[in-house]
């Protein structure tokens, strides 16, 4: 018989079969773009670049405090939101090690002995109602062969978001040193305002001291004796709100060294950290990608989320798998290695994707979304880092004129103090001189020691858009598109 005639229909037949397998991707496409740092930067930097380096990742030793040292020591030990970074770093590496594994051949061995006992009605022969042991021992194996690198790209995205992931664990560590050190120039402001408010109660005291004095030598009346006590009570009231603010920003601060309230009350009171003039170093746009890990993280999601699409196209082609399995069955225990009870056999396969209802056109699609989204958090990110450098860069600026200022009226209002005192304790001046100025002298310390604690604050959060001294371990291997 001659088959000649059946080649070319079937080579026909395959050929449409191969074209058909590989599903259009047309109208499929990418719209993000990664924006530029450099393309970004405003005047804002102009005039604070210097050749100071970049803040080292114990930066808060600079502050000069060997107690706040211990603490972020401890807090990076012991909080709960590192402990939950750390296992979700874990998560990410798993799941490499899961997409790896995609990757390899499987070898699987098996072993079974099955007794059994046929039923009389079940073999028409009249053998039923015997014993046999069935014996087996086997070797099963596969692989998927990689045609077009879609288990590899598949891989690398899974990489890729566990060094994300790890970067996030650093991200973590700086924001948690920043969060306490935050905390710890709060629990100093709030010791400060408490001693405003123990001074207060004393001036509230002495003038009511003057003022029955005054009113002992008919110099002023009941009445005005009666505001200089509300005076007192109100001062009392201030220094009570301020003590559970002490308490508060220690418990505040306990919490975040992942301890319970109690540890608050073992904690020193703080001293005052000293302004730490901020100097940013030269090409910060440009420094700035390697060296905050959010814009770290985010690129690599990038990165990932182009394997993703990679992998993702790998769907519309042929693939070839390949599987075996060899072993040997036996009901005779003495034969169960003899040439008779070996059987092995070996199954390549070819898999032609020709209709899915749109399941692979769906699928790219979401991954190129996946993209943009990726593309677009960084592109946010990107844009608050440098807005979070240029805020802090104003602050600051603002922040010391405004101390300077600040320190000129507290002088003014402190010497106004003195002098009406002393006029309302001779008997010239009147109680409401007295009570204006003191009212102001509270009003400008308050404010004064304000001003330096949101100063410090200011630092830190500098010091944290800057990177807090975190250094990318390596760079994604292939760029954004």
């Amino acid at each position: 018989m001659n088959t000649m005639p059946l080649r070319t229909p079937l080579s026909l037949l395959f050929s449409a079969l191969l074209l058909a397998a590989c599903a259009s991707q047309d109208g499929l496409h990418t719209e993000g773009h990664t924006l530029d740092a450099a393309s970004l930067q405003g005047q804002t930097f102009t005039g604070n670049l210097s050749t100071a380096a970049w803040p080292a990742s114990d930066w808060w030793n600079r502050l000069g405090d060997p107690q706040l040292n211990a603490l972020i020591e401890e807090a990076l030990r012991s909080n709960p939101d590192l402990q939950v970074a750390d296992a979700r770093a874990r998560q990410a590496n798993a799941a490499v090690l899961a997409a790896d594994a995609q990757r390899q051949p499987t070898l699987d061995a098996n072993a079974s002995v099955t007794r059994s006992r046929s039923a009389r009605v079940d073999d028409p022969s009249g053998q039923g109602g015997r014993y046999g042991t069935l014996r087996s021992l086997s070797l099963e194996g596969g692989y998927r062969f990689d045609l077009w690198g879609g288990e590899r790209a598949a891989w690398e995205a899974a990489l890729g978001r566990a060094r994300a992931s790890e970067v996030d664990r650093q991200g973590a560590r700086l924001t948690l040193a920043a969060d306490v050190t935050r905390a710890y120039n709060d629990l100093g402001l709030a010791y400060a305002t408490q001693d405003l408010a123990e001074q207060d109660l004393k001036r509230s005291r002495d003038m009511l001291d003057l003022a029955r004095s005054r009113v002992d030598a008919g110099l002023d009346s009941e009445y005005q004796l009666q505001q200089t006590q509300s005076l007192e009570a109100a001062a009392e009231a201030s220094l009570t709100a301020a003590t559970q603010t002490v308490d508060s920003a220690r418990i505040r601060l306990a919490v975040m060294l992942g301890q319970g309230p109690d540890r608050g009350d073992t904690l020193p009171r703080p001293q005052l950290i000293a302004p730490d003039a901020m100097s940013l170093p030269a090409n910060v746009p440009a420094e700035l990608l390697g060296r905050r890990p959010d814009l770290v993280a985010a690129r690599w999601r990038v990165e990932a989320a182009t394997r993703d699409i990679d992998a993702s196209k790998a769907d519309f082609y042929p693939n070839l798998n390949l599987s075996v399995a060899a072993g040997s069955k036996s009901l005779l225990g003495d034969a169960m290695f003899g040439g008779a009870s070996r059987f092995f056999s070996v199954g390549p396969a070819l898999s032609l994707p020709i209709f899915d209802g749109g399941a692979r056109r769906a699928a790219l699609a979401g991954r190129n979304a996946d993209y943009d989204v990726a593309v677009a958090q960084y592109n946010q990110t990107l844009v608050g880092a440098l807005g979070d450098i240029g805020d802090g860069i104003s602050r600051i600026r603002s922040l010391e004129q405004q101390i300077v200022q600040q320190q000129r009226a507290r002088d003014i209002a402190r010497s106004s103090y003195d002098i009406a005192m002393q006029r309302y304790a001779d008997g010239i001046g009147n109680y409401l001189d007295a009570l204006s100025v003191e009212q102001q002298l509270l009003q400008s310390e308050r404010q004064l020691a304000s001003l330096r604690a949101e100063r410090i604050d200011a630092s830190v959060l500098l010091m944290q858009a800057l990177g807090g001294g975190f250094e990318a371990p390596a760079q994604p291997s292939t760029s954004a598109r």
